[in-house]
C-alpha cells in the first residue's frame, strides 16, 4: 500500500479559492497546474496518477504537497521572488568600457574584439575580474549609445 508524506486538507473556502480560479483562468498555466494538483492531492488521489492527469511529473507533485502542508496555500500556488544579482559593472566602470570601445584598437589590430576589451579593464585595473560575454551584454544594452562606428567583434567568423 502506497502512502503519502505529505496529506492535503484544504478548507471549504480554499477549495472554492482554487475552483474559482480555474473556472476563471486569468492566472498562468503554472498556478493553474498547482491549483489542479491541489485540487486532486486533497481527494487523496496519488502523486503519481496526479502527475499523469496534470501532466507533471510525480516529484512536482510531491513538492506542491510539501510546500502546501509546510507553507500554506499561497506558497504551494505561486514562486517565491528571486534575488536579482547585482550588476558586474557599476556606472563607472560601465562609463570607462564604453570610452574603451570608442578609442582607437590596440596596435597590430583594426578593431576591438570582446575579449580585447575585457583584457584591457583587467589590466588598467577597472575590474579584476571581467569575461568577454559581461562585455557583450554591457555593449548590447548601451548599443544606442554607441552609434555604428563603434561595432566591436567576437573575434569569431
Amino acid at each position: 500500500m502506497r502512502t503519502k508524506k505529505w496529506v492535503v486538507h484544504l478548507t471549504e473556502e480554499e477549495q472554492q479559492t482554487l475552483n474559482e480560479m480555474l473556472h476563471k483562468g486569468t492566472h498562468s498555466s503554472r498556478v493553474l497546474n498547482r491549483a489542479r494538483i491541489l485540487l486532486l492531492a486533497h481527494e487523496n488521489w496519488y502523486d503519481q496518477d496526479v502527475a499523469q492527469i496534470v501532466g507533471v511529473t510525480s516529484t512536482t507533485v510531491a513538492n506542491i504537497r510539501r510546500r502546501y502542508a509546510q507553507e500554506g496555500l499561497d506558497a504551494a500556488l505561486y514562486d517565491r521572488p528571486h534575488p536579482r544579482r547585482p550588476p558586474r559593472l557599476d556606472g563607472h566602470q560601465e562609463a570607462y568600457l564604453m570610452a574603451l570601445v570608442q578609442s582607437a584598437p590596440p596596435e597590430g589590430r583594426q578593431r576591438w574584439t570582446l575579449r580585447l576589451l575585457a583584457d584591457r579593464l583587467v589590466e588598467l585595473g577597472v575590474v579584476d575580474d571581467i569575461c568577454p560575454e559581461t562585455v557583450r551584454r554591457v555593449l548590447k544594452k548601451q548599443n544606442p549609445a554607441l552609434g555604428p562606428a563603434a561595432m566591436v567583434h567576437s573575434g569569431h567568423r
